[in-house]
């Protein structure tokens, strides 16, 4: 598989429903802050994710490719670390979806 299949397959968050999320407070609450305390490493890498789902395959730069590998291994990481119990208002969902990908889409 490419980094872009798997890409597609790790964020199934559309690109608009990461923006409207992105600009909750809910998404600006979670995940480890950049060093001078603004914007969250999760965060930052959604609005990435953003302009990636917007590129052609054939723009993507080898640092878009290598955001994309980094997402995956983000989300695969984090859906194995699934708590118990109702996850729909958790951090850890929410932490997934500055990421791109919502637990609870089918």
């Amino acid at each position: 598989m490419t980094a872009e299949t798997d890409f597609r397959s790790a964020v199934n968050m559309t690109a608009s429903e990461l923006e409207k999320w992105l600009d909750t407070k809910e998404s600006k609450s979670v995940g480890q802050k950049d060093a001078e305390g603004h914007e969250s490493v999760g965060h930052d890498s959604g609005r990435k994710i953003v302009k990636l789902l917007g590129k052609k395959k054939s723009d993507l730069s080898e640092a878009d490719e290598a955001h994309m590998r980094k997402v995956v291994g983000y989300v695969h990481r984090h859906l194995a670390q699934r708590p118990s119990g109702d996850i729909k208002d958790s951090k850890w969902r929410y932490s997934l979806m500055n990421w791109g990908h919502d637990p609870l889409k089918k």
